[in-house]
């Protein structure tokens, strides 16, 4: 009959009175009876699919509410699965065609029950013959010895799940069996309710009760919609095991223990275990817009609703995705306005003069001027522009990025996708493709103490789980020196957890990828002993202790996460932890963004970290990480920490818009700073301090009292740290703390502030635009050397030396500040420097300053050279000092001249506009670098972060709190 006779709502209504056998022969009619079946998925398919006692809804456990893509798809796969025990039939192989004269055996059905030809379980199997199905009437069957399971049978419970209870022990002997539908509970001799040592199991829709399911290589089992309840699975050296949309509740052990080298021994099924896993990958599954939105509502979204100070970073596409119309202008606006200031340096003229902007100036070469001082300004003015640390400065001077660079940029700080990972890393994609061991698929963890445990060599893969109000999640111990992959974590959901969701020790590694860690009471993944995971694009967020933590000898590539909202350190590394820290977006934590600590190490790469509480990395207590080329930008206090006995290379980031300091330095702390970009900060852009950490400031759950014990066992570290990866050896070594080759700019106070009792060497750095003093020392017991660098265009002095401090300026270029060049009340030497343009002297000496000054180029346009006051001692002599339009040389002041010579100072003046223009030569402007500054392995990284800062739009509150960093504690 042809479809188009009657309406489809008929055809649809008759045909879903039809059994499965009459629908698979209709759809051989033709074309459009296959299209008229298909279109019955949401009626008669999903009837058969939840009619059937076999099988639950295809997204039971975790999803229950949520449709499949296909009721029909979904349907055609339990069915399939559960053929899968019947395939271990031999192949003929000597001809294709010999299948069809195979003769099929009969199968039989028994029945089991009141009434029935066989009252027992254990009577009917003695007469069951190979593939005979048993059906057992509802009721409660017990066995009082153990069964031996001797041929492939089919033993299946009548009714719904729950009206046959079998409280037996099974122990197969046959290459295959298959139990349905029938719940399972320990008999009074012994917890096993069931083990194979080498044929194949399977098992639907069955319940086990207080019991243990014990798997032996080489046998395998496949179990699916099945509910254990204070049970659990043993699988010994088992080569594939798969569990499907299981329930686990209750368990006061693991619930699932995998142990053993898969065995190379295998039986039948390992085969078509193998296909059936590998189709149903979840990898390989398009999205399902519900599912992303039930995982939503679980926590799977983006971080939690707060009222937070945002920072917008736009690292690819329309910025207009990000912010509406109306506000993306103003953000145009207010950056405009802001990088007009900092071109064209645009001051409010002096009543009865002219204002002037000039745009293609640098900030140090504009002030405010009538129009009859130009001539004179002009006349008198030295350039200084092509000094060695000048490209430093272009960044600061045009600060808007080439088109070329910011694309760049935008597709290196891209958090990258799952698939992308893959594609990039060949180890990660093996990984994420291999099967071997147990499959965990789609199953829930709850109410119990573990999730899955996996030790001596076992191997584990989980996907599509969720692990919930457990003790932990999942715990892999490898008892090892040789490293193995043993267990692959996919898009799981791990939360709330007592201790922390994932444990890793002793050479344990593996893959963790996509998954969504959060709410847990300790760490979301602990990385201790040797292990070396690698933890890509998951979000690990919501945490009441840190996010990860990486300690006794733990490594671990950690690269592409969102780790965020977790009340300690986002990422804590400590007693020789030494992981890869790279591509990952931390933000929005309660405290550090990583917190480094107890000889902890690591490689901090090309990170996002803002938005965080305390410090945006926080290292302490011979901590000695690499910190290179991150972006820390808006955190609630210093951007960068280096507490007490801190160590490490801080080399290329960028550090902005942070509410405390850039960095800031405590006492014996011993790191190399370099060729980091420094802004926009609300108070110093580095400040050293002598001062000590103080107990009271940590917080009450922080410091002293961290846990880091295994559920609350003792531990002590010391036998742990036994042979260290170096992976540090191309750092150059240093004695004293170094500062150099940093662009320090536009922060709240002092560019560098030094208050210290120890050496500090601050080297070829271009300090620009701060807004107090560009280098302030007030305290420094030891010497503080201050050489070869750029001092430009502050708000204060250019370098500000009180009476406790000894410090030692050579070759320095100081130009265009605000106030004096250099106010010194302390002791040191000034030599060859150039002190030109400021607004205030050139070099003012007072109090008891006790200085050496020589060979020095000095102008002040506006004011004296070198003045000279108070109880002044020292040396001035072989310095160059050019007039300027005051026509000040040098003022002496002192009480008593012979503690102040004066000798043999050269004065230029101008007698006429005809002279030739004065120039900076022989030598030319300073500082003067030769070749490139050091550091220079990081140069290309130091390039493509100077402009990261200049794509974030942030909304900054005032306030620099006195001028005292809100100075991170440690974790």
């Amino acid at each position: 009959m042809e479809v188009s006779g009657l309406p489809v709502e008929l055809w649809r209504l008759i045909l879903s009175y039809l059994r499965l056998p009459d629908l698979g022969r209709c759809s051989l009619v033709c074309r459009a009876w296959c299209e008229l079946i298909l279109s019955l998925d949401n009626t008669r398919w999903r009837q058969l699919c939840l009619g059937c006692i076999e099988c639950r809804h295809p997204n039971w456990p975790n999803q229950p509410d949520v449709e499949p893509q296909s009721w029909r798809e979904a349907f055609k796969q339990h069915y399939v699965a559960s053929k899968t025990w019947t395939k271990n039939a031999q192949d003929f192989e000597s001809s294709k065609c010999f299948y069809l004269f195979r003769r099929k055996k009969d199968r039989h059905v028994l029945r089991v029950g009141q009434g029935c030809e066989f009252d027992t379980l254990r009577a009917a199997l003695a007469s069951a013959d190979v593939y005979d199905r048993i059906v057992l009437l509802p009721g409660v069957y017990e066995e009082q010895s153990e069964i031996i399971l001797k041929v492939p049978v089919e033993i299946v419970g009548q009714g719904k799940l729950g009206d046959v209870a079998l409280l037996v022990s099974i122990d197969q002997h046959c290459p295959t069996t298959r139990l349905c539908n029938v719940v399972f509970m320990p008999a009074w001799f012994t917890p096993v309710v069931y083990k194979t040592t080498s044929g194949h199991v399977q098992f639907d829709n069955c319940n086990f009760e207080n019991g243990q399911l014990q798997i032996h290589a080489p046998g395998t089992c496949q179990v699916k919609f099945c509910t254990f309840n204070q049970s659990n699975i043993h699988f010994h050296s088992v080569a594939l095991g798969v569990l499907e949309n299981c329930e686990f509740t209750g368990s006061e052990n693991a619930s699932v223990t995998i142990e053993g080298i898969p065995s190379s021994e295998r039986n039948w099924a390992c085969k078509h275990l193998t296909t059936l896993a590998k189709s149903h990958c979840v990898l390989l599954q398009a999205s399902d817009p519900a599912l992303c939105n039930a995982l939503k509502q679980g926590g799977w979204g983006g971080p939690p609703a707060r009222n937070l100070r945002t920072c917008e970073i736009v690292v690819g596409g329309d910025q207009n995705n990000l912010l509406p119309a109306s506000k993306t202008q103003l953000v145009l606006e207010k950056a405009g306005e802001r990088e007009a200031e900092v071109n064209g340096k645009l001051y409010t003229a002096k009543e009865g003069e002219a204002m002037t902007l000039e745009t293609d100036s640098s900030d140090g070469e504009l002030s405010t001027s009538s129009e009859n001082e130009e001539d004179d300004r002009s006349m008198y003015k030295l350039s200084y522009r092509a000094h060695g640390l000048s490209h430093m400065l272009a960044h600061v001077i045009h600060s808007r990025p080439q088109t070329n660079g910011l694309t760049a940029l935008q597709r290196d700080l891209e958090l990258k996708t799952l698939q992308q990972e893959l594609q990039r890393d060949k180890e990660a994609q093996s990984l994420a493709s291999s099967l071997q061991g147990c499959l965990i698929r789609k199953c829930l963890f709850r109410d119990g103490k573990g999730g899955v445990f996996v030790c001596s060599q076992g191997r584990a893969k989980l996907e599509g789980s969720v692990f919930r109000e457990l003790t932990y999640a999942v715990r892999c111990i490898q008892n090892s020196k040789v490293l193995y992959r043993l267990i692959i974590m996919l898009k799981n959901d791990i939360h709330h957890c007592k201790a922390s969701g994932i444990f890793l020790r002793l050479a344990a590694g593996g893959l963790i990828a996509d998954n969504n860690i959060h709410s847990n009471c300790e760490a979301g993944v602990d990385i201790r002993k040797g292990a070396n995971p690698l933890i890509l694009c998951n979000k690990i967020h919501s945490g009441l202790r840190s996010g990860i933590v990486v300690l006794g000898n733990g490594k671990g590539i950690i690269r592409s996460n969102q780790i965020y909202g977790n009340k300690e350190a986002g990422i804590y590394i400590l007693y020789n932890g030494n992981p890869i820290v790279s591509g990952n977006h931390i933000f929005q934590g309660l405290a550090a963004g990583i917190a480094v600590n107890e000889n902890g190490r690591g490689q901090i790469i090309e990170n996002v970290i803002r938005e965080n509480q305390w410090g945006g990395v926080d290292i302490r207590r011979g901590g000695d990480p690499v910190l290179r080329s991150n972006l820390i930008c808006c955190g609630y206090s210093d951007g960068v920490v280096v507490g007490e006995r801190g160590k490490g290379l801080i080399e290329g980031n960028t550090i902005y818009g942070n509410k405390g300091c850039g960095i800031w330095i405590m006492s014996s702390s011993l790191p190399h700073i370099t060729n980091n970009r420094i802004c926009h900060n609300s108070i110093y852009g580095v400040a050293v301090f002598c001062r000590k950490d103080d107990a009271n400031d940590y917080l009450a759950n922080q410091g002293g009292n961290e846990n880091f014990n295994d559920e609350g066992e003792a531990a002590s570290w010391e036998n742990d740290l036994d042979s260290e990866d170096e992976r540090f050896t191309s750092r150059r070594p240093i004695s004293v703390a170094l500062v150099e080759s940093n662009s320090i700019n536009h922060n709240g106070a002092a560019g560098l502030y030094v208050k210290s009792s120890e050496a500090l060497n601050i080297i070829a750095n271009a300090i620009h635009a701060n807004h107090d003093s560009g280098i302030a020392v007030l305290q420094s017991s030891q010497l503080t050397r201050i050489t070869n660098n750029s001092i430009s265009c502050n708000s204060l002095e250019g370098v500000l030396i009180e009476s406790e401090a000894r410090v030692e300026l050579r070759g320095n270029g100081i130009y265009d500040n605000s106030s004096h060049g250099i106010a010194s009340k302390g002791d040191g030497v000034v030599v060859e420097n150039d002190i030109i343009g400021n607004r205030g002297c050139g070099l003012r000496l007072l109090q008891t300053a006790d200085m050496k000054v020589t060979k020095n180029r000095i102008q002040s346009f506006w004011d004296y050279g070198i003045v000279m006051l108070d109880q002044t001692k020292g040396l001035v002599q072989e310095n160059l000092i050019f007039q300027g339009r005051a026509k000040k040389t040098i003022l002496q002041q002192v009480s008593n001249a012979e503690d102040c010579i004066v000798q043999n100072n050269k004065l230029l003046t101008f007698k006429s506009k005809s002279d030739v223009a004065w120039t900076l030569e022989n030598p030319p402007a300073r500082p003067h670098i030769e070749g490139s500054t050091r550091g220079t392995s990081s140069a290309t990284n130091s390039q493509k972060v100077t402009t990261m800062s200049t794509r974030i739009a942030a909304r900054m509150d005032g306030g620099c709190h006195n001028k005292g960093s809100i100075f991170c504690t440690i974790l």
